[in-house]
């Protein structure tokens, strides 16, 4: 090592790149990077190193698996076709709202011109599209009835608190109140996948659908079990306009875990919301926490959910830090419930 002023560690690297440490480790695992150790064994990066993991970091951002990704590194481009084509839904998807808004400006600059001012919310919701509220329920037990609202739905939404504090009765409710949605409780975790395999044999649209994502995840370094397959099932199913999903880390272990919210990430724009109880930090990395994502924290004491945002500091972001383990962690106390002791 020449110039240490060149080599960045592995938390600056990460800054700079704009991923978690977690995310390099795992490029390091599969050999598509390789950082060099210092004398006291810490990994640092030169440019070279970096300017790599850019790469994989971006074509990651387009939905590729790290399998896929290795390949394209080495000049095959398999995989890429159904990868642009969700890029490209995507990329559309967003130049029909930047349209819409610039014809919105046009109509303000007119009306400005002819004597007519817009109003102050009219130049708000310019950068900030009025918040719509999609769903408005009472709060069930454990809370007292507070009135509930859901607005502006993320792709991704997770749904975390401690035990007993009400975070699957909130989730149960989220189903029943939003349009088209569909609660996946826990007895999707069996001992077998007999259920998911009688509706994939019967739809073998589904089938291929379910196998496909499979193979995704296990290029990610996911392992095929049956908690797994009822998952993907679930996922792939599409009769569902949103799905509410109990503890999506049960039955896996981290690799998968890991491999599963990757993939969630990089599904296409028009795959349905999902609502997700977790308390899993392979699930929840609050460091990588993307726009696309929402956090909805049950606190302990029973006040009304709230959103959380994923920065130190922000309200709540402790509280929802110390919820969340390693799948190690959590793996110990699978099967631990809350309960409602009897009122005499």
């Amino acid at each position: 090592m020449t110039s240490t002023a060149q080599y960045l560690n592995a938390s600056k690297a990460a800054e700079r790149l704009g991923i978690s440490p977690k995310a390099l480790r795992l490029y390091e695992q599969r050999g598509l990077v390789s950082p060099v150790r210092t004398s006291a064994g810490w990994r640092t990066y030169s440019p070279a190193e970096l300017a790599r993991a850019a790469e994989i970091a971006a074509l990651r951002a387009l939905g590729l698996s790290l399998t896929q990704v290795a390949r394209i590194l080495k000049g095959d481009p398999q995989g890429l076709e159904p990868v642009l084509a969700a890029h490209q839904i995507r990329l559309e998807t967003e130049a029909r709202r930047i349209a819409e808004t610039v014809r919105t400006v046009r109509t303000l600059r007119t009306d400005l011109a002819e004597g007519h001012p817009p109003k102050l919310n009219e130049l708000v919701r310019l950068t900030k599209p009025a918040a719509e509220v999609v769903a408005a329920f009472d709060l069930p037990w454990p809370w007292g009835g507070e009135r509930f609202e859901l607005t502006d739905i993320k792709p991704l939404n997770y749904i975390i608190g401690p035990l007993g504090s009400g975070k699957t009765r909130l989730a149960k409710a989220i189903a029943d109140h939003l349009p088209g949605a569909a609660f996946v409780g826990l007895d999707r975790v069996k001992d077998d996948a007999a259920e998911a395999g009688v509706r994939m044999e019967a739809d073998p649209a589904l089938k291929a659908q379910v196998e496909q994502a499979l193979a995704w995840l296990v290029e990610d370094g996911a392992t095929i079990s049956p908690a797994l397959i009822e998952l993907v099932a679930a996922l792939e199913a599409d009769d569902a306009a949103i799905l509410v999903i109990d503890m999506i880390e049960q039955g896996l272990d981290q690799a998968t875990q890991e491999a599963v919210i990757a993939h969630l990430r990089s599904r296409r724009s028009d795959a349905c919301p999902l609502f997700m109880l977790t308390r899993s930090s392979a699930i929840l990395d609050l460091a990588a926490v993307g726009p696309d994502e929402a956090i909805i924290h049950c606190p302990a004491n029973h006040n009304p959910p709230v959103r959380v945002m994923p920065y130190p500091g922000a309200p709540g972001f402790e509280a929802v830090a110390t919820c969340l383990a390693s799948p190690e962690i959590r793996a110990r106390t699978e099967g631990v419930i809350a309960w409602r002791p009897q009122v005499a």
